[in-house]
């Protein structure tokens, strides 16, 4: 059985799976996290049976949505990169960071319960936020865009106090005058 749950998933598999996980970020945020399974499943095109064979509680599915939110968060940097000056990648970042947190608010409840019981949801999350706020910030010095002296961590806790005043869907004007302003104060002086 271990190495079944190793072995890579069949290409149809993982798009039923990222059907799914995607179909459960549009229920949950319209629903909330008591929303039912089966309508989930419905939404992602797939069987009831196939929601349970990923995804076998309500619990490892919301899981799975929150860490598949916080890949998709860190993995969107390099394209960020590619298309845009690094001090624009920055900020356009910074407001996906705000709809994953605004996301994340959601199922507060729901991944502090399951970390009670002995999971822990939250895993590397912070260290992968991390390495992109890292990847950002090295781009924009090596541009010239940023002072030097704030390290990622300050830009992280930076956020994350935005994220706790201000993550609410009714806040987003705030929050993103908070994030003008933090970047602002990042930017180089003559």
């Amino acid at each position: 059985m271990a190495d079944s749950a190793q072995r890579p998933l069949r290409a149809d598999a993982r798009r039923n799976r990222d059907k799914i996980l995607a179909a459960a970020v549009r229920v949950f945020t319209e629903e909330g996290l008591d929303a039912h399974l089966e309508r989930i499943a419905k939404e992602a095109g797939v069987g009831s049976a196939t929601l349970y064979r990923n995804f076998p509680t309500r619990e490892t599915l919301i899981e799975a949505v929150y860490r598949n939110e916080v890949v998709q968060l860190c993995d969107a940097v390099p394209g960020l990169l590619a298309a845009q000056p690094p001090h624009e990648a920055l900020r356009a970042w910074t407001r996906l960071f705000l709809d994953y947190v605004t996301a994340k608010s959601g199922m507060a409840r729901a991944l502090r319960a399951i970390a009670a019981a002995g999971s822990n949801p939250y895993g590397h999350s912070r260290d992968m936020i991390q390495a992109a706020i890292t990847s950002l910030m090295d781009a924009c010095a090596a541009a010239g865009t940023i002072r030097t002296d704030i390290s990622p961590a300050d830009l992280g806790a930076a956020l994350e106090g935005i994220a706790l005043t201000s993550a609410r869907p009714e806040q987003r004007d705030r929050a993103e005058r908070l994030l003008d302003l933090t970047l602002d104060g990042l930017k180089t002086r003559p």
